[in-house]
């Protein structure tokens, strides 16, 4: 028998403060030393304003780790007493082993509990998300915690592409579409967490009934998009970073992050949005429920023309004043963003008794896309 689950409590951590884009490069460093072409063109279609990340700015060293930023937005959720479930999230770890989850808990120094990590990009959050919410809703768990958290910044820091610019310094002047697929995701991510509470009773205060998540891959019939650990060949597949010698890892900046735009723009609204959406408005019924909030995690403003045109196409036209979303303000902290979102929105005073909420989450990575629905009760 299945159990009614609540989001009784949410939390987020934003290291440090904000940066402007006037800044951006005094925090990550210049590539080569020379300004970024990109970075402009970038920021004015992204819309994004301020961001925050977990970087000294003397030094361009992590204050913290990726873990102990998870740590701090679990520590938000306030007194919190004994959890039976902790679901970690993240798009880089701080290493590739052990897994993400248990280094959080060792962090918070909880009791022994059963704790997962959930790997992926943005939607590795909502994955998180469904976990905890399943393990309470089967009755395993009576309260549980996920959390989702990026620190993207140590990766975009300009000493990771050194090696690249000295050895093709001359080919990148002459062909800059070769660094773009890197540059243009040094002006788009940042760093921040944010975690949930999961009960099976709301709370005498506001508590959040979720009634459904839903994830879906277009991975079958769509090649690879954004990826970090591996390079691209030209028919499309990967080469991962095992396969590198560790000179060509520095070489070619297999470790950075990579997103091929053509590919994001030409696939991002119909793979993630318009297709999933369809599939869900059928198998629940959606079309009869009136949506209050739509919290959409957008990489950038650009692509909120798409999706609107993408609810429109399925006669699910949600007005603009009904969206919810922080993007201009902290930024896209990719998995960590929904919760951010969500924990703006839930602390704001805005959220009525029987308003319904909408979370949806896509990801480039292979395109992919989460979603969540929940009443304010």
């Amino acid at each position: 028998m299945t159990v009614e689950v609540y989001v009784t409590a949410t939390g987020s951590y934003l290291p440090l403060e904000p940066v402007s884009n006037d800044e951006i490069e005094q925090v990550l460093g210049m590539v080569g030393g020379k300004p970024s072409k990109s970075r402009r063109l970038v920021l004015r279609n992204n819309g994004i304003r301020k961001r925050h990340y977990a970087l000294d700015r003397l030094t361009g060293q992590a204050i913290m780790t990726n873990a102990q930023m998870a740590a701090r937005a679990v520590a938000d959720l306030g007194p919190i007493g004994p959890i039976d479930v902790l679901a970690a999230a993240t798009s880089c770890p701080d290493q590739l082993m052990p897994g993400h989850g248990v280094m959080v808990h060792g962090e918070l120094g909880w009791p022994r509990l059963e704790v997962v990590s959930l790997a992926g990009i943005c939607v590795s959050g909502i994955a998180a998300f469904k976990h905890a919410w399943l393990s309470v809703r089967a009755g395993d768990a009576q309260r549980s915690v996920a959390v989702a958290s990026e620190l993207a910044s140590l990766g975009l820091h300009a000493r990771n592409f050194d090696a690249e610019y000295e050895k093709n310094s001359q080919e990148l002047e002459g062909r800059p579409e070769l660094a773009f697929e890197k540059d243009f995701l040094r002006w788009m991510l940042s760093d921040g967490a944010g975690a949930v509470m999961l009960e099976s009773a709301p709370r005498d205060t506001l508590s959040l009934r979720v009634d459904w998540i839903e994830l879906s891959s277009a991975a079958h019939e769509l090649p690879t998009c954004m990826y970090c650990g591996a390079d691209k060949n030209e028919d499309g597949s990967l080469v991962g970073w095992q396969q590198f010698n560790h000179q060509d890892r520095a070489a070619r900046s297999v470790f950075s992050i990579k997103q091929d735009v053509r590919l994001l723009n030409e696939h991002v609204a119909r793979s993630t949005l318009t297709e999933p959406l369809r599939a869900i408005i059928d198998k629940r019924g959606l079309r009869q429920r009136r949506i209050d909030w739509f919290l959409p995690h957008l990489s950038s403003q650009y692509f909120v023309r798409p999706m609107e045109l993408s609810l429109a196409e399925l006669a699910f036209d949600i007005p603009r004043e009904r969206w919810f979303t922080n993007l201009t303000e902290k930024g896209n902290t990719g998995s960590a963003s929904p919760f951010i979102m969500l924990d703006e929105l839930f602390r704001s005073g805005r959220l009525k008794r029987g308003d319904t909420v909408l979370v949806f989450a896509p990801e480039s990575g292979r395109f992919s896309s989460g979603f969540v629905f929940m009443e304010a009760v």
